[in-house]
């Protein structure tokens, strides 16, 4: 799929509560195959913030087969988000990429799916429980953390889907400072409250696929209290939003490099093959912007997973990976703008 930027007219804007908004597009019908999504999925927008271009990604909230809509929480200092929760109206337009990404659950067969979200992560976990609930024999168990019940985005949304579906739909809303009846239901969702959660509500025998989208603490605490447990790691997925820590430096299994000062690296997108030579020290999306404007990214943080790319000649390594799951990587996929060259030649596909 080529990776290019649409302008798409703004449908709606809701308000969520005072800091978050939803954001529905109305997609022209010339590009309704193209933006048709996945539940699970994002979108990459663009424009320009105080005369420089800046990338955010935002996951889809909305059902698959429904118009596309992101949930927006206003960051401290984030001149992208303050645009989007504060001034935008029906009407606006904005570039926006197809959407992209692989956090997405195989609806082929029902199953049971445990959902773990915290804050703004409840953005593609909307997506997911009310597409695999459409199943009428797929369940979903969602644990959602909050600060307080007013900070809860998409509140009156996943109360109308428990009401649709009241059988097959456990959610338990976990507030860190509002006390409630319950103490298990009171506190930050911590690997301690987590595991009293699964020994008291979510079996984790009874589930056959987990979700967990959030900060990266909630989804390190989750993912190593399933460990603990016994699931296996093919059944746990996650899909973080940001990280709060600088990257390590690059890893590499042998310090020792080829001969030379720079790698030949080639990329392929669209197409189009390009060849430069680059550093052994930077990574691959950062030299190969010079040459090719047209790479996908947003984050550049290894956290998005829009710089995906296939390493079909060579080696590389990342410094960092909290986008891709290890039967990606497995298969070659890298986040180009943490894999730095570790051979002379190396190639890279973007449209693999």
């Amino acid at each position: 799929m080529r990776r290019t930027f649409h302008t798409l007219p703004v449908a709606a804007v809701d308000r969520l509560c005072d800091d978050a908004v939803a954001v529905t597009f109305a997609v022209p019908d010339e590009l309704r195959e193209r933006f048709a999504f996945t539940a699970g999925q994002y979108l990459t927008l663009r424009q320009d913030v105080e005369g420089r271009e800046e990338r955010r990604s935002y996951s889809i909230c909305a059902p698959a087969g429904a118009a596309p809509r992101i949930g927006v929480r206003r960051v401290d200092g984030g001149l992208f988000s303050a645009h989007l929760v504060d001034s935008l109206r029906a009407g606006d337009v904005l570039e926006v990429m197809a959407p992209l990404g692989s956090f997405s659950p195989d609806l082929a067969t029902p199953g049971h799916h445990a959902l773990i979200a915290a804050g703004s992560g409840i953005t593609p976990v909307l997506s997911i429980a009310a597409t695999v609930l459409a199943d009428p024999d797929s369940r979903v168990t969602l644990l959602y953390g909050n600060r307080r019940s007013d900070t809860v985005m998409f509140a009156e949304e996943l109360s109308d889907l428990k009401d649709r579906h009241r059988d097959r739909f456990q959610l338990v809303h976990v507030l860190s400072r509002e006390p409630g009846d319950v103490e298990l239901f009171s506190g930050r969702l911590d690997a301690a409250r987590l595991a009293a959660l699964l020994d008291a509500v979510v079996p984790s025998q009874d589930i056959d696929h987990w979700w967990l989208c959030g900060p990266f603490g909630l989804v390190t605490d989750a993912s190593g209290v399933l460990a603990e447990r016994g699931v296996p790691p093919e059944r746990v997925h996650r899909e973080l939003f940001y990280v709060d820590e600088p990257p390590p430096e690059p890893k590499r299994a042998d310090e020792r490099r080829p001969d030379g000062p720079a790698a030949e690296v080639t990329v392929l997108l669209d197409g189009r093959e390009t060849t430069l030579s680059l550093p052994y020290d930077e990574p691959i999306l950062d030299g190969a912007q010079r040459v090719r404007a047209d790479l996908p990214f947003a984050c550049k943080g290894g956290v998005c997973g829009t710089c995906r790319a296939k390493v079909v000649v060579g080696e590389v390594a990342m410094r960092r990976n909290y986008a891709l799951e290890q039967h990606e990587v497995d298969a070659g996929f890298v986040l180009t703008c943490q894999a730095v060259p570790t051979a002379e030649k190396v190639t890279v596909d973007f449209d693999a």
